[in-house]
């Protein structure tokens, strides 16, 4: 057996026992966050299913905050699994984690959605969401405690580094099964119910994971020190109920995983986010392209974990997080020129200028979904940043006076839903329709689908539409198809009132007339830019993260340990982190800028850069086994 030498005491190498020990908690913890992070993956299909009744943008957030539901009750399961941990031990503790986020996932692609069960659906998706944070709460502390308690005190670092590997392999594993069902199905299927396999698939995992689980060992410092009659009676209370410990806690929220969490959700989720949601790339496309990023990156967990062995945790993390700091902006605008470059032009020749009456805009952060938000004005801008068009707002017009939106030389009434009444739906489709086609004009990536056109409405449906220039005699010499009445009211061709009396209904498919989307063009696409920015990030994230869980596990005494790390880095990853996307978000609506909300992470490290440089002390050489 190999010895080392770190800070004055010898230190064994690792068994043969003690390395499949720790593969084996490693290869439960990539399940684990499998689980947990097909959530992430399948938002947008996860709110069309759950939150159906919500325009486009409000959706988006809501799946968003479903998403942070989980995180947000994080901390709990840290206490909770925390304390049963120091109690009983960390083994029993995996077993109960990994059983409860199991079973919450599988039972997620069973519930039927919002459409079936009305609000019951997302009410039990929430609930399951927070069982599966609650699972993780006490999943994170007790992997990277069991594995720091079995590692030789010279490559704690190294050894621990392998678990942070672990959250970004269950990401790329979800991305590879969700990919695997898209490439299997039609974009069609997969939104109606092929979303749904991976988390069925889940079920295969959580029988492997318990099976791994339940050949595992305890840790041997927990056994040692349970044998010696050291261990904590009471771990919340010693824990954070005294000022020595409480203040170690404190330190590791506000100056390590405050900052680690927002460059690791930034570098992962929000960059898939903003791929998505704002550049309008497609799910496939932005799936393919993170999935690369993490393959090249994911080593580097290891590189910055065995690099922390040799120069320390601190000077890793510290670096990562100032990088962040810097180089925020300028790579997610330059994600926009690559993956979208026709927007990224549009953007920078053209503004939205939004003419209000004072008092008449509201900040449309909805977190609850109790809001609603009708001015002319909250329509206006909601509309531009679901659009992701950059927009200025005026406060000159008169009192009472609906907003307007100016894009190029054509200015656009905006309408208050309430004053609207019955003809809010009218209004809606006529300023949509208004806005959308000056957006094309000044030059932004927008197509329109086909419309699907009842014979007894083709008449008025070219009236309609005067910029098409259509013949309805040519189009009803064209190709034609006839299809039951029922199926013409599921297609919403005709309304039930309109299609009273007939049997079979003739509709006409009329190309490029229908609805306006923005897109990205696949073909101007630039992968190999992307997929080198993205591996930016997910360098940023393989350095505050690497070190982490050693220099944690290090912080805190055996009796305490595995409670005592878990609240402080499920606080700053459930909350900080795991709030990011639907803050970044909404800041960036309110404000107009599609970057705006960037400045939420940016000031969230430089917090942590700046009380961990001051006041964090590094780990590195600390004797786990002495420190009871």
């Amino acid at each position: 057996m190999t010895m080392a030498i770190t800070a004055g005491k010898a230190s064994r190498g690792m068994t043969r026992e003690e390395k499949k020990v720790i593969f084996a908690s490693s290869l439960g913890t990539v399940f684990e966050w499998y689980d947990f992070y097909l959530y992430g993956s399948l938002a947008a299909f996860i709110g069309a299913t759950f939150f159906s009744q919500y325009p486009e943008a409000t959706r988006n957030i809501f799946a968003l905050l479903a998403f942070a539901a989980g995180f947000l009750v994080r901390p709990f399961g840290a206490l909770v699994f925390g304390r049963i941990g120091d109690l009983v031990g960390r083994k029993y503790t995996f077993l109960v984690t990994i059983l409860i986020m199991g079973s919450s996932t599988f039972l997620v692609g069973l519930l039927p959605g919002s459409a079936s069960w009305g609000l019951a659906a997302p009410v039990i998706l929430i609930a399951l969401r927070m069982l599966q944070g609650l699972a993780l709460g006490g999943e994170y502390g007790g992997a990277a405690t069991y594995v720091a308690e079995h590692a030789p005190d010279d490559r704690r670092g190294f050894y621990t580094s392998w678990i942070q590997t672990t959250a970004t392999l269950g990401l790329f594993l979800s991305l590879i099964i969700i990919l695997g069902v898209q490439g299997a199905m039609s974009k069609e299927t997969f939104a109606a119910w092929g979303w749904r396999i991976p988390f069925l698939v889940s079920i295969v995992l959580l029988g492997v994971s318990v099976w791994i689980r339940l050949s595992l060992n305890e840790s041997p410092t927990f056994q040692r020190m349970k044998e010696e009659g050291k261990g904590s009676k009471a771990p919340l209370s010693e824990a954070f109920g005294q000022w020595k410990n409480a203040k170690i806690a404190i330190l590791a929220l506000l100056g390590l995983t405050a900052g680690q969490a927002v460059v690791w959700y930034s570098g992962q989720f929000y960059a898939l986010f903003f791929l998505q949601n704002v550049l309008k790339v497609d799910l496939q496309t932005v799936n393919i392209l993170i999935a690369i990023a993490l393959a090249l990156g994911s080593i580097f967990f290891v590189v910055f974990g065995w690099l922390s062995d040799k120069i320390g945790r601190k000077p890793i993390i510290m670096a990562g997080l100032a990088l962040a700091i810097v180089t925020y902006f300028p790579l997610f605008k330059a994600l926009t020129w690559a993956a979208n470059p026709t927007l990224a032009a549009a953007q920078q020749n053209t503004r939205a200028t939004v003419t209000v009456a004072p008092g008449d805009c509201k900040f449309q952060f909805n977190p609850v979904g109790t809001a609603k938000f009708t001015t002319s004005c909250d329509i206006a801008t909601s509309f531009l940043a679901k659009s992701s068009v950059p927009y200025d707002i005026v406060t000159t017009a008169a009192p009472g006076t609906a907003a307007t939106v100016k894009i190029g030389n054509e200015t656009v009434d905006s309408y208050d839903a309430v004053a609207a009444g019955d003809q809010a739906k009218a209004k809606d489709a006529a300023f949509t329709k208004a806005v959308n086609m000056a957006l094309q004009d000044s030059g932004y990536p927008l197509k329109r689908a086909a419309s699907k056109v009842a014979d007894q409405k083709l008449d008025a449906f070219v009236a309609a539409n005067p910029e098409l220039k259509l013949d309805a005699a040519a189009i009803r010499a064209g190709e034609k198809t006839t299809v039951p009445v029922d199926q013409a009211v599921k297609d919403k061709v005709l309304t039930t009132d309109e299609a009273a009396g007939a049997t079979e209904v003739t509709v006409y498919s009329v190309p490029a007339s229908g609805p306006f989307s923005m897109f990205a063009d696949p073909a101007q696409v630039n992968w190999t830019k992307i997929v080198g920015i993205l591996f930016i990030l997910v360098l940023y994230v393989t350095m505050v993260y690497g070190p982490i869980a050693a220099i944690l596990v290090e912080m805190f005494p055996t009796r305490i340990r595995y409670t005592g790390m878990s609240l402080p880095y499920h606080i700053g990853n459930g909350w900080f982190g795991g709030l990011l996307p639907a803050t970044v978000f909404a800041l960036s609506a309110a404000k107009g800028d599609i970057y705006y909300g960037l400045w939420y992470p940016i000031v969230i490290s430089a917090m942590s850069l700046i009380i961990g440089i001051i006041f964090v002390r590094d780990t590195l050489g600390t004797d786990l086994h002495a420190k009871t």
